[in-house]
């Protein structure tokens, strides 16, 4: 079979890559870090206008990249990992061993390049370039102390995210000293040094820290000591490779491209033996050795889907049978309620999979597939190429590496609305059999007792608000996301409005499920941006959202209020929501005035929307004047 980077090299030279870039993360999908570095070679030359010509959705991503030593290799593995996920990089290098002038200057290129990501690598000498030339383990603490102040504030002043990362101790350093005692006492001032380092981001909001000591328990040599000496590369190839997959998981995170979704097969992926032919007795999830495999692969889901990630299955099975199983067998740890969606058939798993997406509210990109047949693999992919596809076939010890190896659900931070949406989809069942018993939509909607409050974001949801906004896709008006810093700061400025929608009905509390942003200027509210989770679209949300606004706009004085609609490939739906509350289109906002463009609507705030009648208010903004939020 033809390996990605030999394809990659065959559209080159044929001059059909950038034509073909969407084919890229398909032909990277199961590569390795070295395979990943490669493919970053053959895609250095690439060039980005026309892959935007042929692919004008594809994400583009500046990433600043310095260090303490010659950190310029990172860029071609960061390029294929990027690419595998369907995104562009733009590097802009520092200069070797000005890490600290290049994110502090201003009008310097890494700052005024205004990157999404800014990569800062550390090592060894990040230490030891400022201890004496005879020098102990009080010396090394001293210097980590120094670095520890200087991290902090980087932190506190490059914009954007930063990213640092836990240093390596070299054995060449550790064992200069020939003592165990003083070893064991520079480890320990080593590791309390990456222990606070760690510790920063528990209160810088936009610095991110990658642990290397996982990547280097799986990997090679820290640093190859020829390259050390000669070309101050200070962190190896190997090495190097795994932290560039790491900080592809995070570019995808930022540009909220987080699955949500985790779909299983259960022969030989769940547990081991296959149900429809060895029987419930013959399946297992413990008490062998390869049963025990499977058993922690279960165990590991579990972790998972406390933390957000939605469980499903997809399975060639009667479905009778497959849910005795996961009610009764006795060595499984996962259980029906477990599952968002349990489909046991016959069918093509590509159409089980848009099933399940639609079922769930879910885009099909939403979507991890893990299988242990290549036949069934091959189909989804070629059926559902939106879909991610993990191989599980060979050895189950392997399925919990092989499941995390490429991070789909990696996000920079972990809200109370994650941790609860198993049990929201659980409650999404429930509402699906009231509305089966209801005699109309009316009916149900009035039964279902919702509830909508709109108000001012609480000191600890905006990191909720910012995730929402980047991985909100069909009901975001603006088209675009912010990070958390970006918008705690809008919160405050003056003239700026930002708003979060809480929602409840009879089966619980949905919890933070939209915001507004708005700017108030010349007694006109322009609303900059809004944002509502797929979860509750239907149910009469977003158009209370609007009525109560409205009404808010009216009290305040204000003489006007204009919104601005930015069509995506995935928003279409929502596009004459503002017409729909009596918003007229004042003009195209394209330059080119196309239909399809972007458009301003218009508001004049004389006759204003109802809040629908099975809605109850439960909180409105509160007072301010008509030149801007109190």
């Amino acid at each position: 079979m033809t390996r990605g980077p030999d394809r990659l090299r065959e559209l080159r030279g044929r001059g059909l890559l950038e034509k073909a870039y969407d084919q890229v993360p398909a032909l990277l999908a199961e590569e390795d870090g070295p395979g990943a570095a490669a493919a970053g070679r053959l895609l250095a030359g690439l060039d980005h206008a026309a892959v935007l010509e042929h692919h004008p959705h594809t994400p583009v991503v500046t990433v600043a990249v310095t260090g303490q030593s010659t950190a310029g290799h990172v860029v071609e593995p960061l390029r294929g990992e990027l690419a595998r996920h369907g995104m562009l990089l733009r590097p802009v290098l520092g200069e070797h061993g000005t890490y600290l002038r290049d994110l502090t200057d201003p009008a310097g290129e890494l700052r005024t390049a205004a990157p999404d990501l800014t990569l800062c690598l550390l090592d060894a000498e990040t230490l030891f370039s400022q201890v004496p030339a005879v020098w102990g383990p009080e010396d090394v603490e001293r210097a980590g102390e120094e670095a520890l102040g200087r991290c902090a504030a980087l932190a506190a002043e490059v914009p954007g995210t930063l990213v640092l990362n836990t240093v390596p101790l070299p054995r060449s350093c550790s064992h200069q000293l020939v003592d165990h005692r003083s070893r064991a006492r520079l480890g320990a001032v080593w590791r309390e040094f990456n222990a606070r380092l760690l510790r920063l981001t528990e209160s810088a909001t936009r610095l991110v820290v990658i642990d290397l000591e996982p990547l280097i328990g799986e990997g090679g040599p820290v640093t190859d000591p020829r390259l050390a000496r000669h070309a101050k590369v200070h962190l190896g190839a190997g090495l190097l490779a795994a932290y560039a997959r790491e900080i592809g998981h995070l570019a995808r995170a930022l540009r909220g491209r987080v699955r949500k979704c985790l779909v299983l097969d259960l022969d030989g992926t769940l547990w081991d033996g296959v149900l429809g032919e060895d029987g419930p007795d013959g399946i297992a999830a413990a008490g062998t050795l390869r049963g025990e495999a499977f058993g922690a692969f279960q165990k590991c889901l579990k972790q998972l889907a406390s933390q957000g990630v939605l469980l499903a299955v997809s399975s060639k099975n009667d479905e009778g049978p497959v849910l005795e199983a996961l009610a009764a067998h006795p060595d499984l740890v996962l259980r029906e309620p477990d599952f968002a969606a349990v489909r046991a058939n016959w069918e093509p798993k590509d159409g089980n999979l848009a099933d399940i997406a639609r079922a769930l509210d879910l885009a099909p990109d939403a979507l991890v597939f893990a299988d242990d047949s290549p036949a069934e693999r091959a189909q989804v992919r070629l059926g559902a190429p939106e879909v991610a596809v993990v191989a599980l076939d060979g050895e189950p010890a392997l399925h919990v590496t092989r499941l995390l190896a490429d991070g789909w659900f990696d996000t920079l931070r972990l809200t109370a609305e994650d941790r609860a949406r198993t049990g929201e989809y659980r409650g999404r069942r429930e509402r699906g059999a009231l509305r089966a018993g209801s005699g109309s939509y009316e009916e149900f909607l009035r039964a279902l007792q919702v509830s909508v409050g709109l108000g001012p974001p609480r000191r600890h949801e905006f990191a909720r608000v910012s995730q929402l906004t980047l991985r909100t896709n069909q009901f975001n008006l603006s088209g675009a996301g912010l990070p958390e810093d970006e918008l705690a700061l809008l919160a405050a400025a003056p003239g700026r409005l930002l708003l979060v929608v809480r929602s409840a009905d009879r089966f619980g509390d949905n919890g933070l499920v939209g915001a507004v942003l708005g700017t108030i200027a010349e007694g006109v509210l322009r609303l900059d941006g809004m944002w509502l989770s797929c979860r509750v679209l239907g149910r009469g949300v977003e158009r209370t959202c609007l009525a109560v606004l409205l009404a808010r706009a009216r009290e305040l004085g204000l003489t006007a209020v204009s919104a601005r609609y930015v069509p995506t490939a995935r928003n279409h739906s929502a596009r004459d929501f503002y017409p729909s509350c009596g918003f007229t289109p004042a003009e195209p906002a394209g330059t080119d005035g196309s239909a399809d463009g972007p458009v301003v609507f218009h508001h004049d705030l004389v006759r204003l929307p109802e809040v629908p009648a099975h809605v109850r208010v439960t909180e409105t903004p509160g007072g301010g004047r008509a030149d801007g939020p109190r």
